[in-house]
């Protein structure tokens, strides 16, 4: 009876969710190919583990920058589509701040040059010697500065452009975005110009190799400092809204802003303090990304904005966390999914993988529409 009764629940799970099967084969089958890989030698461990460890590490670029776009879509209820751009001004006022201390002494670069993070080939980070390890004090500014900006450019686009229209609903605001975005990125590639650039000196960059079975797994300064620099964020946000008081205001205006009001919540007040943690976060996301990918272009953030939204949808519209775990998610199956597919569809994989996951799960990983 056990096992009739076994059977039949999973034959009306079955015909309930056809999708949940078709996933489930699905997965089976990537195991079994993955496996066969390795049994025959296409595919090494240590290959596969790099790989797994850039979808982590591109996985918490994507998170921590996905956790100020979740956060304003949970408060002010719009998809900020400049957010990508965002990104892209803090990284280089981040960058453009770590060339001028790095090269400020016994450089014969002049200060123009520095400022604009080297345009048109006159300045190159390698040259410079640009590493967190070699130029350390330049790295931590660049950082700090990033964060800033990206608060102070946060701050006064909402201040003239987005508070004036923000009773009008989140369409009209999204709208507006869309020019805020555009009007950015081209600013941005007038002042810095389009060409992509070196900005750090990777060849003498310090890094462990350690062994596993089939070969070894490069793992540079650059890498653990992203992982530190991306988990201690995550984990302040965390204790910011499950410990303060701002926390707590913020997670009562995500849900019911007009109760929140009544309340005696300062919504203003919570609202300019999402802006600032967003922007911060973001800010710092655009610099670490340039820092551990080496190179840096004037629509590196708008190259990452749909990855970054599909993180956002998959972890759940609203949710911090589901921003987080949908990061590493979208991260891991961009990274891997040259195991199975030409490298060129790994970003369509992605997508791919969010669209079968809010096939079965609509609400996302993390259900509901909440900052927390």
């Amino acid at each position: 009876m056990g096992a009739s009764s076994t059977y039949d629940r999973a034959r009306s799970q079955i015909v309930e969710k056809p999708m949940t099967a078709v996933l489930g084969i699905i997965a089976v089958l990537l195991v079994f190919d993955l496996v066969r890989q390795l049994a025959t030698g296409n595919l090494t461990i240590a290959r596969m583990m790099s790989l797994v460890l850039d979808g982590v590490l591109r996985g918490l670029v994507i998170g921590l920058a996905g956790i100020g776009l979740s956060m304003t879509y949970s408060i002010l209820n719009f998809a900020n589509f400049a957010h990508g751009d965002y990104i892209t001004a803090g990284a280089f006022s981040g960058w453009a701040t770590t060339y001028v201390i790095a090269g400020g002494f016994g450089s014969a670069a002049n200060i123009g040059s520095l400022a604009l993070v080297g345009s048109g080939g006159s300045v190159f980070g390698g040259a410079l010697g640009i590493n967190a390890v070699q130029t350390p004090l330049a790295v931590l500014a660049g950082l700090v500065v990033s964060g800033v900006f990206t608060v102070a450019l946060a701050l006064a686009i909402d201040k003239f452009i987005y508070k004036p229209i923000r009773g009008s609903g989140g369409i009209p605001l999204l709208i507006t975005s869309v020019g805020v975005a555009f009007a950015l990125r081209y600013v941005i590639q007038f002042v810095f110009d389009s060409g992509t650039r070196g900005v750090t000196n990777t060849g003498s960059l310090p890094g462990i190799r350690p062994n596993v079975i089939d070969g070894t797994v490069a793992v540079t300064a650059h890498d653990v400092l992203l992982i530190l620099v991306a988990g201690g964020l995550m984990l302040g946000v965390h204790i910011l809204l499950q410990r303060t008081k701002l926390g707590k205001a913020m997670r009562a205006m995500s849900d019911d802003e007009a109760l929140a009001r009544i309340t005696g919540i300062a919504t203003e007040r919570v609202i300019r303090s999402t802006w600032i943690i967003g922007g911060g976060l973001t800010g710092v996301s655009g610099f670490m990304f340039v820092l551990w990918k080496g190179t840096i272009s004037w629509n590196d953030g708008w190259l990452l904005l749909l990855l970054i939204f599909a993180a956002v949808i998959l972890g759940g519209i609203g949710s911090v966390y589901g921003a987080i775990a949908g990061g590493l998610v979208i991260g891991l199956t961009a990274s891997t999914a040259v195991i199975w597919i030409p490298s060129g569809f790994a970003r369509a994989a992605a997508f791919g993988v969010m669209i079968l996951v809010l096939v079965v799960r609509p609400q996302g990983i993390f259900a509901g529409r909440s900052t927390a």
